[in-house]
């Protein structure tokens, strides 16, 4: 079972760095592809990155080159590093896994999602 719980989000301003971490408790971590996902007030959740089993990662083109995300097997968390944040990235952050290896854009792949964690960037 996974259980995926983020932490990390905050205020900032545009321009700052912020680092996202989502840990999961269940014990074949390595073996699912993780992504973060993001939903801002009366849009709908969109993709943000994926980092996969054998560490292959994709990235949303409007987050590319800003973002970097990592994933460190031996403590179960996934990480989401944001730099140079824009006023457009402020939204609910969610951490989500899946053993599915097709369509790692999609939301509709993700079989586990955490509760989400807040981003508010002030310009």
């Amino acid at each position: 079972q996974v259980h995926l719980v983020e932490s990390g989000g905050g205020l900032v301003q545009a321009g700052d760095s912020l680092k996202l971490s989502c840990v999961d408790s269940g014990r074949t971590f390595n073996r699912y592809n993780l992504a973060w996902f993001r939903q801002a007030p009366g849009k709908e959740r969109e993709f943000v990155a994926v980092i996969g089993w054998n560490d292959y990662t994709a990235y949303a083109d409007s987050v590319k080159d800003r973002f970097a995300i990592s994933r460190d097997n031996a403590k179960n968390m996934v990480y989401l590093q944001m730099n140079s944040l824009k006023p457009e990235d402020t939204a609910l952050y969610y951490c989500a896994a899946t053993l599915g290896n097709a369509e790692l854009r999609a939301k509709r792949t993700y079989g586990y999602w955490g509760q989400g964690t807040q981003v508010t960037v002030s310009s």
